[in-house]
């Protein structure tokens, strides 16, 4: 019962994350929200890990992988913010869960076999998605290219801090928020976008960082107190706090095949994540 409880809650904290996130991107310039937001959450892991007073773990290979998950993080939430920003919520989120086929096709690449709940899933996902992307004209809905950049980027994530969690799951996250805060910090540097004016704009966008942090340690507790295989269908969720929350707040209403296809995408995000 405790890991459904925390898988439950990483998923409504992420989706809550994502929402205030893709919102704040329509009213601020995109690299203002990442580093506020990034480096809010960068300072708590940091804290998390001074309190733990472990040194950090023995070889180099794993803060290569914390890099590679730092790059395509921030390439990642970058596209995502900006797809919830242009686009329909309800629309961006689903299709950014299908990051979930990233791992699973990496694993296929070096001989792993999907069990068959993840071939209907892949399916499901992939139909889900182009569904959700179409106008009722025909188009292509906004923020649909940005999305599946989104849903790539996670899912590169999700392998290299895999990879480098091996090591320790909390240098692992932090080297890698370490890496996306200097960059985005550089980026602000050379661009000079508008910056918030007060502490309650701040203390916003810095609420964002620490909500996705929070989601992020909340989960990995999850993976220790049940079935993973649980715990990553209830984590993979967050979407549908996005969509309600755009819901309630935005008043955004999808025509029927985006609401099927939205359906889609998430159920089959769920499938692979339980395979």
């Amino acid at each position: 019962m405790a890991a459904v409880i925390l898988a439950l809650s990483s998923s409504l904290t992420w989706g809550a994350s994502d929402f205030f996130g893709g919102l704040q991107t329509r009213r601020r310039p995109l690299t203002t929200v990442m580093v506020f937001s990034l480096g809010a959450g960068f300072l708590a892991l940091l804290l998390v890990l001074i309190i733990r007073g472990e040194g950090p773990p023995g070889g180099s290979g794993w803060i290569a992988w914390a890099a590679l998950a730092s790059v395509c993080g921030i390439s990642g939430l970058a596209a995502f913010y900006r797809g919830l920003a242009i686009g329909a919520m309800g629309v961006v989120a689903p299709i950014s869960s299908a990051a979930a086929a990233v791992p699973l096709a990496v694993g296929l690449a070096i001989g792993e076999r999907p069990h068959p709940l993840q071939a209907i899933g892949i399916a499901l996902a992939i139909g889900g998605v182009v569904l959700a992307s179409r106008e009722e004209g025909g188009a292509s809905a906004a923020g649909t290219g940005l999305a599946i950049i989104a849903a790539l980027g996670f899912g590169g994530f999700f392998v290299a801090i895999d990879q480098a969690s091996k090591a320790d799951v909390m240098w692992a996250l932090t080297v890698s928020r370490a890496f996306s805060f200097a960059a985005l910090l550089a980026a602000a540097l050379a661009v000079r976008p508008r910056m918030p004016s007060t502490t309650a704009d701040v203390a916003s966008l810095a609420a964002i960082g620490l909500l996705d942090t929070s989601a992020n340690l909340l989960f990995a507790l999850a993976t220790t107190r049940g079935l993973v295989s649980v715990v990553a269908v209830l984590g993979s969720l967050y979407p549908i706090i996005t969509v309600l929350l755009a819901r309630f707040f935005l008043d955004e209403r999808l025509h029927s095949l985006q609401r099927v296809g939205a359906v889609g995408a998430l159920a089959g995000a769920a499938l692979i994540s339980a395979g």
